[in-house]
């Protein structure tokens, strides 16, 4: 099967991607078909360069792209995206349900201070031992 995907150039902590069309069981930054652009993302914002007319003949010969190829061909006018877009901020996570939920029918615990007040003793006389 045939990918379109990023082949990873550049230095350490500085990447510079290729998007290449690669036969899938070749490894990563191995041999590949044919270079059809680059992204940059240590730039703001990201830089994409993709030749669009090789893109869409590698498309309708049945390549498949990879899950980020296919957000660059987007950015990049296809697959239905509009090029030049900016891309949505992403949702804010949403916050995880508690274990327990609270009821009303419940009271909340009381503390120390509480307990002697509602017993209508004194705090002091709580703390000595009864005898």
């Amino acid at each position: 099967m045939v990918k379109i995907r990023l082949r990873r150039m550049g230095a350490r902590k500085r990447p510079f991607y290729r998007v290449v069309v690669a036969d899938s069981r070749s490894p990563r930054d191995g041999r590949f078909i044919e270079a059809i652009g680059t992204y940059d993302p240590t730039v703001d914002p990201p830089a994409v360069k993709i030749n669009i007319e090789r893109a869409e003949y590698w498309l309708k010969n049945g390549a498949q792209p990879t899950d980020i190829a296919r957000a660059l061909l987007k950015k990049a006018g296809l697959l239905g995206g509009t090029g030049g877009e900016q891309p949505e901020a992403p949702e804010e996570p949403k916050k995880k349900a508690s274990r327990r939920k609270k009821s009303e029918s419940e009271p909340a615990p009381a503390t120390d201070g509480q307990a002697v007040a509602e017993a209508g003793g004194d705090y002091a006389a709580a703390k000595e031992p009864a005898g």
